[in-house]
């Protein structure tokens, strides 16, 4: 068992949170909830000892290993994928060299009645019980069954890892994480670089071989399925939920209506108590009762409601003129970066209105199609776009797009017309963008921050082709409902690339499958479409066992 024991951290004079205490059991699965700023991934990196809180502690057992991956994380070195993976099994494989090399000295040595001698044979019989402990481990077998299911194939298993994005670099970062079989894995949000079928592979692993896990997710089917735990992080304190997530809500809910209830009757009765006071102050026969009133009010502390609930706002787009029928017809088209097939004959027609998928693993040309579409990129066979078409395009480098010079709430005023504006501030209230954030420039906001507020600006611009590729990769849960609802009311085409599962999830209507160098269509939603690829995956994972 870890114990987190009465952990504080303070900022600048600012308190993260305060006396906060909890256990972590074996086979544990926990979600670290909360909104953004309210210290989840400060007490993800406690945990993981790479920070240092104000004061208490956290407890371990001496030989508990803890891995953490944390939100951004780059491998930066001339190893192979194959080879870094196997870092993982460095103490390990460290441990049978010492054994071998005290097992040497016993064999060389002849005083076998000194201290010296008696202390190897202890050395070496405590590491030999570890490490026997450990099983008979076939370490390139486990790393070649790690490195399949996040997505690499056989074949990039030599390359090194500079030649692989970012995106690619976490996924082997958590390959050696799993590798190590930890007693307590930590994740900051694991499946923002991972495709849908890695995700399901990740889900199955946590569940059926993981022991202790904490998790920070947007991902909510993801979360949904991996934990039987919630610990919510808010205004400086915790709340332990024994269950899932979406019951977690439900128990939220009704404990913000309870604290909503008892400040409205704690704000009646100061009301009440100080009419009182003000009425009968001065009144020689009441002044007892005035002063026992007033050191009452003294002394009472003032109830708190946990947050400030924008779920009621609703974001719609800007009328736009009407598109033809078929907004994107594709006739054979293909594409290659030099020798190097991405897909070929794609052929598909999407019609006004419809709401889309591109799904598939990462490298299989969803990207690279969503460029031939927007005409970036020269290719293979024909794309027509229809009459009037007019096209509202979310990239995943979108961010680097704004403009540096302008402040937060200039940017969206520049672009929002009519009633909207009225609304702006609460529009970047439910992005996440607080009032000491409306003056800031473009420049100095971070990467999450431009890609939300770039996102903001898209939904003010009338267009009736929205074309989004990974739009969710920096939205918490609640934006991200706000955002599916204003998807879902856009009267508009949508074409969707994205590996969130429940953001996807009765939206689209039509899946286009990217793989092995074509695009297949299927003409259902993706809770269909999963569930049947989920079985096949499940099948593929058995047979590789």
């Amino acid at each position: 068992m870890i114990s987190v024991e009465e952990l504080t951290v303070e900022f600048g004079g600012t308190t993260l949170f305060k006396d906060i205490t909890f256990a972590i059991n074996e086979k544990d699965r926990i979600a670290l909830m909360g909104k953004n700023g309210a210290g989840k991934s400060t007490l993800l990196k406690i945990l993981a000892g790479v920070q240092n809180p104000t004061s208490g502690r956290v407890s371990a057992p001496k030989d508990a290993i803890i891995a953490y991956l944390p939100q951004h994380l780059m491998v930066e070195n001339n190893l192979t994928v194959f080879e870094e993976a196997s870092q993982a099994f460095v103490e390990v494989l460290k441990m049978q060299k010492e054994i071998d090399e005290l097992n040497n000295q016993l064999t060389i040595r002849t005083d076998y009645d000194s201290t010296e001698y008696y202390e190897i044979i202890e050395k070496v019989s405590s590491l030999s019980e570890k490490f026997y402990s450990l099983g008979d481990i076939n370490f390139d077998a486990e790393v070649e069954k790690i490195l399949l299911g996040l997505g690499f194939e056989r074949k990039d298993f030599q390359r090194h890892t500079g030649e692989f994005s970012g995106g690619w670099r976490m996924r082997i970062e958590l390959a050696k994480i799993l590798l190590q079989n930890p007693d307590l894995i930590l994740l900051d949000e694991p499946t923002n670089h991972l495709d849908i079928e890695s995700v399901q592979w990740l889900e199955n692993f946590l569940i059926t071989s993981a022991k202790a896990v904490i998790i920070i997710s947007h991902d909510r089917a993801f979360v949904d399925n991996i934990t039987t735990r919630t610990i919510e992080v808010t205004m400086g304190r915790i709340y332990d939920y024994k269950v899932n997530y979406s019951s977690y809500l439900e128990l939220r809910k009704e404990r913000r209506e309870q604290q909503q209830k008892a400040l409205e009757e704690q704000q009646k009765m100061i009301a009440e108590n100080q009419e009182f006071i003000d009425r009968f102050r001065g009144t020689f026969s009441k002044t007892n009762q005035v002063q026992s009133r007033v050191r009452m009010l003294e002394k009472v502390e003032l109830l708190e409601v946990d947050e400030i609930d924008v779920s009621h706002l609703k974001l719609r787009f800007p009328p736009s003129q009407r598109s033809g029928s078929f907004p994107v017809i594709a006739e054979d088209v293909s594409k290659k970066y030099d020798d190097n097939l991405i897909f070929e004959e794609a052929s598909f027609s999407i019609q006004r209105g419809e709401k889309v998928a591109f799904v598939g693993r990462n490298g299989e040309g969803k990207s690279t199609m969503i460029k031939a579409i927007m005409g970036e990129i020269i290719h293979g066979g024909k794309i027509t776009l229809g009459h009037n078409t007019l096209i509202g395009y979310f990239a995943q480098n979108e961010a680097s797009l704004l403009n540096e010079s302008l402040s937060v709430f200039q940017t969206i005023d520049d672009v929002a017309k009519g009633d909207i504006r009225t609304k702006i501030r609460d529009i970047l209230g439910a992005f996440m963008f607080g009032k000491d954030d409306w003056d800031k420039k473009v420049k100095v906001l971070s990467g999450g921050e431009r890609t939300r507020l770039a996102m903001i600006k898209l939904l003010l611009e009338p267009v009736n082709l929205l074309i989004l590729d990974e739009p969710t990769n920096h939205l918490d849960m609640r934006t991200k409902d706000i955002l599916k609802q204003a998807l879902m009311d856009f009267d508009g085409t949508l074409i969707l690339v994205s590996h969130d599962r429940d953001f996807l999830d009765g939206m689209v209507s039509k899946v286009f499958e990217f793989g092995n160098k074509r695009v297949k269509e299927h003409f259902e939603g993706i809770r269909e479409f999963l569930e049947r690829k989920k079985m096949e995956h499940l099948r593929e994972l058995e047979i590789k066992k």
